[in-house]
């Protein structure tokens, strides 16, 4: 198989599976979302909803935390 070829079967393996709705992620994304449940109450005190509110918040503070860090490094590179 030609790597031409390679890539149009992953193309089309990958158009197949987001076709019906699946991904492989699902369990990723729980484990990852269940850290910032974890974060902000850790023994489980909180009522559901604020639990998943301070999650939220908890999870946008992170990916801001990644955007800035990302931005300073590319005014670094920048000098």
């Amino acid at each position: 198989m030609t790597p031409a070829e390679r890539v149009l079967q992953g193309r089309l393996g990958a158009l197949a599976v987001h076709s019906r709705g699946h991904t492989n992620t699902a369990p990723a994304r729980a484990k990852f979302n269940q850290r910032f449940l974890d974060e902000v109450d850790p023994d489980r005190v909180l009522p559901e909803a604020e639990r998943e509110r301070r999650a939220d918040y908890a999870r946008r503070a992170h990916f801001t935390r990644l955007a800035l860090a990302s931005s300073r490094a590319r005014s670094a590179r920048r000098l």
